[in-house]
């Protein structure tokens, strides 16, 4: 009898476990389009494969043409976390359920990257004067309107601060990702384009050409934070804890910590920290001053349209300031 009830036990476990199993639905996991879905594919999939066996649930890659896709997807809960840049993870927390839970360390552990303006080596344009004073003669090429270093940096930093609007300032705009900016400066299809120092990295990764050797450099940003990892906020508890533990750790120890460099070397990272939504102040405060130029400079708005747009944000402003205090 004893012996039956034991077996039954065992069988109903098992049993148990198989249906667990079959109900686990699968992640997608959700990757930013700065480049080709071929390179990004290659790159990723090793690190998400390991994370699939460590959560116990099959992940998949997802990706779509532009940042907005991966908002969106994440938005109706076809994505469930990835990889994003700072702007594209301040659109998921605001309106797809997102929370930051990590941000990546690049291979010399700094905690961000730079936003550049490029020309080609063989440009006659030697300086950012040069490009300011020829805009009405030149190709430019643009970041995704969800990039934080293609648009939303160079947008306050470069342009902003000098009352500038590319799309009226160039002979011709177009907007890409950033290896397609980078190959169209390298061989002479715009003018000047932005870019950042995540691709220029990637390049010689993908290429094992130095970039540098073609292309010059006139402008660059100052230090944005490090890409963040975002995950739905409704994801259960228990996985959310797994997944941060996960990228967290990985690398950094255990018998496969050497394997999973180089890994890591393949993305051009070192590894990951933990994050949260406070990583994303700055990048809010550069949106709303942004935007502050914009009404400051819009000859459309009557003064008192003007006045009430402009107190509106410096309350938000002030509410920022404050949250940047307290995270200090």
């Amino acid at each position: 009898m004893l012996r039956r009830t034991l077996c039954a036990l065992v069988a109903a476990t098992a049993l148990s476990s198989v249906a667990q199993a079959q109900d686990a639905k699968p992640l997608n996991f959700g990757i930013i389009s700065t480049e080709s879905s071929t390179n990004l594919k290659q790159a990723w999939q090793p690190l998400i494969d390991d994370l699939s066996k460590a959560v116990g649930v099959p992940v998949k890659p997802f990706f779509a043409s532009d940042y907005a896709g991966i908002i969106e997807g994440m938005r109706f809960n076809k994505v469930q976390l990835g990889w994003f840049g700072n702007k594209s993870a301040m659109e998921a927390v605001d309106r797809a359920q997102g929370e930051v839970f990590a941000s990546v360390i690049d291979k010399d552990g700094n905690p961000g990257y730079w936003s550049v303006l490029l020309v080609n080596k063989d440009s006659n344009l030697q300086t950012l004067d040069d490009v300011l004073k020829n805009g009405k003669q030149l190709s430019y090429g643009a970041g995704d309107p969800n990039s934080t270093s293609g648009t939303l940096v160079p947008g306050y930093f470069l342009w902003g601060a000098r009352h500038i609007e590319p799309k009226t300032f160039f002979k011709t705009v177009r907007a890409s990702n950033h290896e397609s900016n980078l190959l169209s400066v390298i061989n002479k299809q715009v003018d000047v384009a932005i870019n950042n120092t995540e691709m220029l990295e990637r390049y010689r990764v993908n290429t094992g050409k130095d970039a540098t050797e073609s292309v010059r450099v006139l402008w660059k940003s100052p230090l944005i934070p490090a890409d963040p990892m975002v995950m739905r906020s409704d994801l259960p508890a228990d996985m959310k804890q797994r997944i941060q533990a996960f990228f967290v750790n990985y690398g950094k120890e255990g018998a496969d910590a050497e394997r999973q460099q180089k890994v890591l070397a393949g993305l051009t990272y070192k590894g990951f920290r933990a994050s949260s939504n406070s990583q994303l102040v700055p990048i809010r405060q550069m949106e709303l001053a942004k935007q502050k130029i914009g009404v400051e400079t819009n000859t459309t708005l009557s003064a008192a349209d003007k006045q009430q747009k402009l107190a509106e944000l410096d309350r938000q402003l002030a509410e920022l300031d404050k949250l940047a205090g307290k995270s200090q």
